[in-house]
């Protein structure tokens, strides 16, 4: 495998920023890494970072490129700061950068496929929020999007970081708005048939357990295609380390689903 640190200037951010890029390498004679590359454009997985992260934390809490490296999956993991993925009402315009900047200027520096079936999303906590509204808001981009221990109800937010949730939404209000999760998923048009592969997880300890609870009915009742999965665990890196494992099991990754 390949890794890059990238520092480039965002149009949509008015500044300079950082995203951290894993590419597919083929070797023979590397230790210890079973690789596969499997063409000229990669399949991508965008891999969001929470609250209190930024784009490093993948690499430093977790074996994200090993695990990666048989697979023949690029990752890419943007820096966006306290933003939640969203056009702040005081700040940057990140929303703006994930969705569509980043993929189109990711897609320039490298060997990256812009094919649906080709892109997934993920995330923890912040970034679990992130991966499902770039699925949700973005259905014909991504075939999936899986959300480990994901801020699943975000107006929830406005007591648990007073502070940011001003600088984030100023005083537009969230619930039902292009912000929020449930409200996503009811305006999908079609149903499950537009709808991305959802992966949602979170341990039966976390305090965002509940929501995600609530979050996990309501993509259900929609019939939405969506694979739950609970199990003793916090808000925690060994829990997110075991689970973004079982995530990579899970894509549905175009050789895999072609049964090769």
């Amino acid at each position: 495998m390949a890794l890059f640190s990238c520092n480039f200037f965002s149009e949509a951010l008015g500044l300079t920023t950082s995203m951290t890029v894993i590419l597919p390498q083929t070797t023979r004679a590397q230790i210890g890494m079973d690789t596969l590359s499997g063409g000229s454009k990669h399949p991508t997985l965008y891999l969001l970072h929470g609250l209190s992260d930024d784009h490093t934390i993948w690499l430093r809490r977790t074996s994200i490129e090993r695990y990666v490296a048989p697979l023949g999956l690029a990752v890419v993991m943007p820096a966006v700061h306290r933003s939640f993925y969203t056009d702040m009402a005081y700040g940057g315009k990140y929303w703006t950068f994930v969705s569509e900047e980043l993929p189109a200027l990711a897609r320039s520096f490298f060997p990256l496929s812009d094919r649906r079936e080709d892109n997934y999303v993920a995330g923890l906590s912040m970034g679990g929020y992130g991966a499902f509204k770039l699925g949700l808001s973005c259905p014909n981009r991504f075939a999936a999007a899986a959300s480990l221990s994901g801020v699943a109800d975000v107006a929830g937010g406005k007591t648990r970081f007073p502070q940011d949730f001003e600088a984030i939404f100023g005083s537009e209000p969230v619930e039902g708005s292009r912000h929020d999760l449930f409200a996503l998923a009811s305006g999908l048009p079609g149903s499950s048939q537009a709808s991305p592969q959802l992966f949602q997880c979170c341990g039966t300890e976390d305090f965002l357990y509940r929501e995600n609870l609530r979050l996990r009915d309501h993509l259900k009742e929609l019939q939405l295609p969506v694979t739950y999965e609970e199990e003793p665990g916090s808000h925690e890196w060994g829990y997110w380390d075991r689970k973004i494992q079982r995530v990579l099991e899970w894509l549905p990754l175009p050789a895999r689903e072609a049964g090769v």
